[in-house]
């Protein structure tokens, strides 16, 4: 599942994206991509909890950052 995910989000760029999958079997089909997804408590954050939201936070900070360094 993974796998399918990454690949759909390699095809669009380097942003945010929710990728939704349908599993049948042991095939897995990308059924949309979303450029504005939702990140909701207690469901995206299940496995990680506080952390998926630092991770994510963490990320837009450091692009920021590489922006204020590079000038643009």
């Amino acid at each position: 599942m993974i796998k399918a995910a990454l690949k759909a989000c390699r095809l669009i760029g380097d942003g945010l994206y929710g990728v939704d999958l349908k599993q049948a079997g042991d095939r897995v089909v990308v059924i949309e991509v979303n450029d504005n997804p939702n990140i909701d408590a207690g469901i995206e954050d299940v496995v990680l909890g506080r952390g998926l939201f630092d991770r994510i936070m963490g990320v837009f900070l450091s692009r920021m950052e590489a922006r204020v360094r590079s000038g643009s």
